[in-house]
């Protein structure tokens, strides 16, 4: 592997590690506030609610660095990532430019067409057509 693969793949395995503490601590808050008897006193002290999300972090960074299949699959992503040619600015703003001229045509486009249908089925509501 590259060494800017490495980098680039550490710190990736380093955000999974912590979205996966984060999510533990909510998750950990959220079962604190609910549990109640011994489980909920045992949940509720300090070392379990936030020593349990940093442990299942440390866990999540050295399960994804030890296993070679998730290695090998990173170091792919990230090669076939820097292969991407991206777009120039210039090309970018003009493509931006290109949906907002869309989006907005197709907003006058639809309100006319609601307000059009609007005034038919009223109009046929008051007639008394039906």
């Amino acid at each position: 592997m590259e060494n800017t693969n490495n980098k680039t793949i550490s710190i990736c395995f380093m955000i999974a590690g912590i979205l996966v503490g984060i999510i533990a601590s909510v998750l950990m808050e959220t079962l604190a506030a609910v549990a109640t008897g011994g489980f909920g006193r045992f949940v509720a002290q300090d070392a379990v609610r936030l020593g349990f999300p940093i442990a299942l972090g440390v866990a999540t960074i050295v399960i994804l660095y030890t296993n070679k299949t998730v290695m090998a699959w990173a170091d792919e992503v990230v090669t076939e990532i820097s292969r991407v040619v991206w777009p120039t600015r210039k090309e970018t703003v003009a493509m931006t430019m290109v949906v907002c001229v869309m989006v907005l045509a197709f907003g006058v486009y639809f309100g006319l067409l609601d307000v059009t249908s609007g005034a038919i089925i009223d109009w046929l509501l008051h007639r008394n057509v039906f």
